[in-house]
């Protein structure tokens, strides 16, 4: 199968910021297709928070109901993965998908967000988005007053941990000896807001009837907590991005990197970005905004585009007619 040019936008990747972009886009009539495998980065979420009237929402139910509303207006949804990104010799782009079938379009946007990098510890994983966090401003409310340990297995151990001493007094920085020891300013930082260290390496995690109970260290201690607060490596998914020699940029803080893009999520020529692939530290309301904006400039690209053409024909019509 192919869907020929008459397709104006490809989005690749169907989270928050591809339909919201794809929403923009068909209702500035374009003709408009996502691509989206189905796996969002936060499935494992049972709500979603921080998104204004939406705010407790499963992200799986809001992005069903997002796809109902773009399908509405006439919006394609295909279900596949994207792996190969091409240029088309009159300047639009082929976006094959792992099914051999391939799409057509004048524009792309890329929305195929991130892939958090934990820490290898067994168990920790399975845990991941439940009791296993990273984000105050989504779990810290849900979390509120509970036994927290921060793992120091990044340099932002120890902000993280003042962080989350707002939503909790219980929280110790299980100090993970790769990370090397807490300086002293900083552990008199945390000594003044009455937030434990706790040396050795952490070995596993203690999970009864689904629910985390505690932390293992390497010399058989266990520290009671009911979450573990980690530093995850943000890495946005850019293979689709690498044969058009999209550059990668780390965010100043060192949590991540993703796709080097101009203020509108420009990466190259007609192929734009948003969401966690422009930005790792977006959440689901910043991606969706980001979207917007991005299928804004595409379809002020397209629109000047769509004028060059039109003043092209209208000359050789007026040239025709100058002639007869």
């Amino acid at each position: 199968m192919s869907l020929e040019a008459s397709l104006d936008v490809a989005v690749v990747g169907g989270g928050f910021a591809g339909l919201s972009a794809a929403l923009t886009l068909v209702r500035a009539r374009r003709q408009v297709v996502v691509v989206d495998n189905g796996r969002p980065r936060n499935e494992p979420a049972a709500h979603s928070h921080g998104f204004l009237t939406r705010d407790g929402v499963p992200p799986l139910a809001m992005l069903e109901i997002g796809r109902g509303e773009i399908r509405g207006y006439g919006a394609d949804i295909v279900t596949g993965t994207a792996t190969k990104l091409n240029r088309t010799p009159d300047g639009g782009f082929t976006v094959g998908l792992d099914d051999g079938t391939a799409i057509v379009s004048r524009r792309v946007l890329v929305s195929t967000g991130l892939v958090d990098e934990l820490p290898e510890i067994p168990g920790l994983a399975d845990r991941w988005g439940r009791d296993v966090v990273h984000c105050p401003f989504c779990f810290g409310w849900e979390l509120r007053d509970a036994r927290l340990g921060v793992l120091s297995s990044t340099s932002q151990a120890v902000a993280q941990a003042l962080m989350w001493r707002q939503w909790s007094p219980h929280i110790t920085v299980l100090q993970h000896s790769a990370a090397g020891p807490v300086a002293e300013d900083l552990r008199e930082q945390l000594a003044a807001r009455g937030i434990d260290v706790i040396e050795g390496r952490v070995v596993g995690v203690e999970v009864l009837d689904d629910r985390l109970r505690g932390a293992l260290l390497d010399d058989g201690r266990r520290v009671e907590l009911d979450a573990v607060v980690v530093g995850p490596w943000m890495q946005a998914r850019h293979a689709l991005l690498d044969d058009l020699g999209v550059g990668l940029v780390d965010h100043p803080a060192g949590i991540g990197s993703a796709a080097r893009a101009d203020p509108t999520g420009m990466v190259a020529p007609g192929v734009w970005v948003a969401g966690n692939t422009a930005d790792v530290t977006l959440g689901v309301l910043q991606s969706a905004a980001s979207g917007v904006s991005a299928a804004a400039a595409i379809n002020a690209d397209l629109t000047t585009e769509d004028t060059a053409r039109a003043v092209a024909r209208h000359r050789q019509a007026t040239f025709r007619g100058g002639n007869r």
